[in-house]
């Protein structure tokens, strides 16, 4: 049930300081600060690399990758560069929306997680783009995975699965929740940084601290909730 990640709680406080300070001095006419936020597509590319640099899967390399690239088109836009709006390729959403609908069953489908031995998976990857998934892992050595969630929902019922000594499951929700429900002898130690979002952890620590769940990652603008 601990939540503690201060580096997380710097980087966050630092960029609200940072924006608030610029923000006020505009307000003085003692810096024209609104020419630095034309740069707000940067957004984009610091949430890509961050989600890159807590990713160990290939589909959370893609999400990361495709964060950067959108901001890195808007922001050579808001420079001159090239010529891009937004409301021009909007309709790329639905066709990866479409694309998901249809692969979701062929290409790592995150409900069917069982090994070539018949039990389930230790390891999870799951990813809900624009979606939602319900799903139940009971593997008996359960290490971990990662989890994204963009703009979906995913619900991981973890209570009839066990783990040895200690897991880590990354996770990431932008726009979106995770809910993640545990057996009530694992000990969860959140190392989650909320952006504009909320951990939520609400679990009852055990007597026992044999188990150990570290979850880490991001919420930004969505939700993380761990419960027993």
């Amino acid at each position: 049930m601990k939540n503690d990640n201060p580096q997380g709680r710097i980087v966050i406080g630092a960029l609200l300081l940072i924006f608030g300070a610029l923000a006020l001095l505009d307000n003085l006419n003692l810096f024209r600060a609104r020419e630095i936020f034309h740069f707000w597509p940067m957004v984009f590319i610091a949430i890509g690399a961050l989600k890159i640099s807590k990713s160990d899967t290939t589909t959370g390399y893609i999400i990361g990758c495709g964060f950067i690239s959108l901001g890195g088109l808007l922001l050579l836009h808001h420079m001159g560069i090239i010529y891009f709006r937004m409301r021009d390729w909007w309709p790329v959403f639905l066709i990866v929306a479409g694309l998901i609908v249809i692969f979701k069953g062929k290409v790592g489908n995150p409900e069917k997680l069982i090994s070539k031995d018949g039990d389930q998976d230790s390891v999870c990857n799951i990813v809900a783009v624009m979606s939602g998934n319900k799903l139940q892992n009971s593997a008996q050595d359960f290490r971990g995975g990662e989890i994204n969630c963009v703009m979906g929902g995913v619900e991981l019922d973890l209570r009839s699965a066990s783990i040895q000594s200690e897991a880590v499951l990354n996770v990431f929700a932008m726009w979106g929740g995770i809910v993640l429900k545990v057996p009530n002898d694992w000990t969860v130690i959140s190392h989650g940084s909320p952006i504009l979002g909320g951990f939520d952890d609400k679990t009852v620590p055990p007597i026992l601290n044999a188990k150990k769940l570290y979850i880490k990652g991001y919420a930004i603008m969505g939700g993380v909730e761990i419960k027993n």
